[in-house]
């Protein structure tokens, strides 16, 4: 595959931005080559997920576990992608234990680059996915990918890179390669992407090529005894950033059992529901419906769907009845790429004890415009989770 990059010109080398401690990681191609079982864990946002492969065996994820199964044929693979579209390492660091680190993984790729903000909030949050995966008691390896976008070669990789150069963790850019090519005009953004951020087939076989030819260097030099950073064997360092969302915890209508009025549970478990992540959380469209819950924590996220569906329901929320700090969750989404998995943060830097937030819908069945109006909301508030995290 690697070839790929030889099309275009593009030295994977030059996206080998933190070469890192590798000895977690020659210890995966150790095992593999004794034909050991290993798991191979990916996750990220909608390009890990695969978003405009044309099939799942060709996003970049897929392709890097192609690499394993190609270079170490007598090991026994097993592919975990817990890729979850239009979502953020807040999202990632709240979900990774139950979508990915259960299958105690050997081999992790972490990507979020593209989905989180240039923000000192996204480097809290990441450090606390990172932290929990590179900290678990199984000691997988951990390689940082980061995405660009195409056209203006945004993402939030300075501060993602700072945290794994502080946890010595290998990792790989887009930027230095791939986007370097389309800003010097050697490599029409159209063949490898129709909307800039998402890769077609040929972006993700880009992709994969930066990481393979990553790999690939690592296991030829997998017997040298530099590793390119500090030995932590499974401890940590100190915290980079205030760390206050390692310990995150989603409530859901499966783990608590809030004050309902007007809110119902979510029961349906189809494969729709399931694959988009709106499921185990509670609906609501009427004017004045109210939920509450008990929350632990230091820091508060409301999580639920914006909708292309339209008009949706509007919400308010308050923490420990502070009406003065309120904020708005607007269940219409701006966007037509389809319905979204949206976070927004209600309180940060809390008191750590339980607090209690309450969500009332403000706006419901009231439609006005044209063609809605009379027929009530076109679908109703879905809240998928409150986080509490520490």
């Amino acid at each position: 595959m690697e070839h790929v990059l030889d099309k275009y010109g593009i030295d994977y080398k030059d996206g080998i931005v933190n070469k890192g401690n590798l000895r977690r990681l020659k210890k995966c191609m150790e095992r593999a080559q004794q034909g050991e079982k290993l798991t191979l864990g990916f996750i990220g946002g909608s390009i890990t997920q695969g978003s405009l492969s044309s099939a799942p065996e060709t996003c970049y994820a897929y392709l890097v576990f192609r690499w394993w199964t190609e270079t170490f044929p007598q090991a026994e693979f097993t592919y975990v992608n817990a890729g979850v579209g239009g979502t953020t390492s807040q999202f990632g660091v709240a979900r990774v234990q139950e979508d990915l680190l259960r299958h105690k993984p050997d081999f992790v790729i972490v990507e979020f680059s593209v989905n989180d903000e240039d923000e000192e909030h996204f480097a809290e949050t990441y450090e606390g996915l990172v932290r929990k995966i590179y900290g678990s008691g199984f000691a997988p390896a951990v390689l940082l990918v980061h995405n660009v976008r195409y056209d203006t070669g945004v993402n939030a990789e300075n501060r993602h890179r700072k945290i794994g150069k502080a946890y010595h963790l290998p990792s790989v850019s887009m930027k230095p390669t791939i986007y370097r090519k389309v800003e010097e005009g050697k490599l029409p953004a159209r063949e490898i992407t129709p909307d800039d951020l998402h890769p077609n087939d040929e972006g993700h076989a880009l992709v994969a090529g930066v990481i393979r030819g990553f790999l690939g260097d690592v296991y030829a030099q997998r017997k040298e005894t530099e590793d390119g950073g500090e030995s932590m064997g499974n401890g940590l360092p100190e915290a980079v950033t205030p760390n206050a969302y390692e310990h995150s915890v989603r409530y859901r209508n499966d783990n608590c059992e809030p004050d309902c009025a007007g809110f119902v549970k979510d029961t349906d478990d189809s494969a729709e529901n399931t694959e988009k992540n709106f499921r185990k959380g509670w609906t609501a469209s009427s004017i004045n419906d109210r939920i509450v819950f008990k929350v632990e924590g230091t820091e508060i996220a409301v999580q639920y769907r914006k909708s292309v569906r339209k008009p949706a329901p509007v919400a308010r929320v308050t923490v420990d009845g502070d009406g003065e700090h309120a904020h708005v969750l607007d269940g219409n989404f701006g966007e037509d790429w389809g319905d979204c998995l949206y976070i927004d943060t209600v309180a940060e830097r809390l008191e750590d004890r339980v607090h209690e937030v309450e969500i009332t819908i403000v706006e419901g069945n009231a439609a006005t415009d044209g063609e809605t109006a009379g027929k009530g909301v076109a679908v109703p508030f879905y809240l998928v989770s409150v986080i509490g995290s520490r």
